[in-house]
Formats: C-alpha cells, structure tokens, sequence
C-alpha cells in the first residue's frame, strides 16, 4: 500500500472507520534506546546494561522504553499518511495504551493504523486513530491503543 496523501478535513473523513495503512519496519537499536535514556532521564539498568539483561532478564537482552516506543508514533504515522496543507498539527490525546511485549533491542517494529472518527471542531479536525505497534516476526504487538491527533488545515 503507498501512502496516503490527505489535504482537507473532507478528504480525511472519506477514510473514517478504514485501515490506513502500515508503515515501513524501524530497528530499534541500543544506540537509540540509550540517547533516549539520556533525553529522558531514565537509565534503568534493564534499558542500558546489556550483559546484567541477558542474565538477569526473560528477555535476553536490553529492551526499549515503552515510551521510546510510544515516541516513534508521529515518526511512523506520517509514512502511512502524509498530511499536507497544514497550519499546524497538534498530538491531542492518548486515550489508551496497553504495553503488550517489551521490544528487545535490534528488534524492528512497525505501525499499523485506522481512523476510528472524525469530527470537525470549527474548521479543526479531530482524528481518532487505533494503532498497533506491532514487532516483526512476533504475534504480540508491543502495545496497542487510541490515539488523537487535531490537524489545523489551511482553508
């Protein structure tokens, strides 16, 4: 599937209740999951010492922050759907999230998405999404949830 290229509220709204699309795979390396223990302040030990991972962990390795994960949203998004004539988008609301598998390092993920609604706020779309963050060659996604974007089109 390529991807879609939205320009108005009444073009997103043509593709309410449908899947969207899936976004190319992301490998999470140890390299990005440290810059963002770094970012974030969050150096727990199961992010960052490999060797202590392996054998202190089920997992077997490092694993990513589950809001590492959860940051890569706009990032995959726009490769399902490119949004344009914007004056601005704004990330609205994450109206819920389950963390279902912790993503190993070198792991690769991708997203996949639907647009559940929208609604048009005086002129400003609201886009609720459902989205799956799902890791490749494993049946658990790492999380899953609703989002909401509102996207300030120009005229």
């Amino acid at each position: 599937m390529s991807k879609l290229i939205i320009r108005s509220l009444k073009e997103l709204e043509q593709y309410e209740g449908a899947e969207m699309g899936v976004s190319d795979f992301h490998t999470i390396t140890q390299e990005q999951i440290n810059k963002f223990a770094d970012a974030t302040l969050d150096h727990q030990w199961i992010h960052l010492d490999a060797d202590r991972a392996k054998a202190e962990t089920p997992f077997g390795s490092t694993i990513a922050h589950g809001y590492l994960t959860v940051s890569l949203l706009p990032y995959l998004w726009t490769q399902i759907a490119g949004i344009e004539n914007l004056k601005m988008q704004v990330n609205y609301e994450i109206e819920s999230l389950r963390f279902n598998q912790a993503v190993t390092v070198n792991s690769a993920v991708r997203l996949r998405a639907k647009l559940l609604s929208v609604k048009d706020l005086r002129g400003i779309a609201k886009a609720r999404l459902e989205v799956t963050m799902e890791i490749q060659d494993s049946k658990k996604p790492a999380f899953t949830g609703i989002i909401t974007f509102l996207y300030h089109f120009n005229s």
